[in-house]
């Protein structure tokens, strides 16, 4: 199995027509995604690699049943996308838009909850079930079907992680970039939980960063929830204080959100810490 997207996931693209829509479209396609339209406001009947294009989510969804969309459209008009697609039946909603206003992502985030909706992200790479289904930009090469479930705050070394357990034999079963803002989508908690659930996961790798106390909710949550195998890493050691690290949440303040207070969380609760992705293969393997 793998969690929230998989063969049956019938996909729309917001913003298809533009240069960064039109590429991971095809690339997602390629992969074997089921890709089944797009949508561009005044381009309906137009296609993209063969996909229809709508004016509308809502029409998209009336002509395909698409149950997932993946959001390219420019940072102004993502709020407005996000609440298109969960007013319109969309269940998992991904948007890999950077720079969206936090108060915006607010609003977004709220409404798709009430319309029973998951949201990933914004500024995320999306996530990928191997050999199932990808759904935004992740580099497919890296990857492998197993059963080892990935969380991270961050794209690339979303990358550099799988990279380095594919090529230890470590297979995946699904990768989900949950995004570097402040405000986003589906965390680490509720995707602990998912893989707990998942049959086929049987261990589970956290990628975190410095900046806020998501790292220690998880611990605290690993510590009453999680049976399976949990190792993490965690960005930013050398990080100094009030020193922003490429993400809009990666940033220590007030003395909290430290590297060292997230990695002693999770050394509490018996989660082993990888000082170097590299060494997470061998981690996880010394536990499974």
């Amino acid at each position: 199995m793998s969690i929230l997207i998989d063969k049956s996931t019938k996909l729309i693209v917001q913003g298809i027509t533009g240069r960064d829509g039109a590429f991971h479209t095809s690339k997602m396609k390629e992969y074997g995604t089921n890709v089944v339209g797009g949508t561009s406001p005044g381009k309906a009947g137009e296609f993209v690699d063969e996909i229809p294009v709508f004016n509308t989510v809502r029409d998209a969804v009336n002509e395909t049943g698409a149950n997932t969309s993946v959001i390219f459209v420019p940072a102004p008009f993502a709020k407005d996308a996000m609440m298109e697609a969960a007013a319109s039946g969309i269940r998992l909603i991904v948007c890999i838009t950077e720079g969206v206003p936090t108060l915006d992502v607010v609003e977004a985030h709220s409404y798709i909850k009430r319309m029973g909706a998951n949201l990933i992200g914004p500024n995320c790479p999306g996530l990928m079930s191997p050999e199932k289904s990808l759904v935004g930009i992740m580099p497919s090469m890296v990857f492998k079907k197993g059963s080892t479930g990935v969380i991270s705050r961050s794209g690339t070394l979303t990358y550099e992680v799988v990279y380095n357990l594919t090529e230890n034999g470590i297979g995946q079963s699904t990768a989900v970039g949950v995004g570097g803002d402040p405000v986003v989508g589906l965390y680490y908690i509720e995707l602990l939980e998912m893989f707990e659930n998942d049959p086929d996961t049987d261990s589970i790798v956290l990628i975190g960063e410095i900046g806020g106390d998501a790292e220690e909710q998880a611990a605290e949550y690993i510590k009453n929830h999680i049976t399976k195998p949990v190792v993490a890493f965690i960005a930013g050691r050398q990080a100094p204080p009030g020193k922003q690290m490429g993400h809009a949440g990666a940033i220590i303040s007030s003395g909290s959100g430290t590297a060292a207070e997230k990695i002693a969380a999770f050394e509490a609760v018996g989660v082993l810490v990888a000082k170097e992705t590299k060494e997470i293969p061998d981690l996880l393997k010394s536990r499974l």
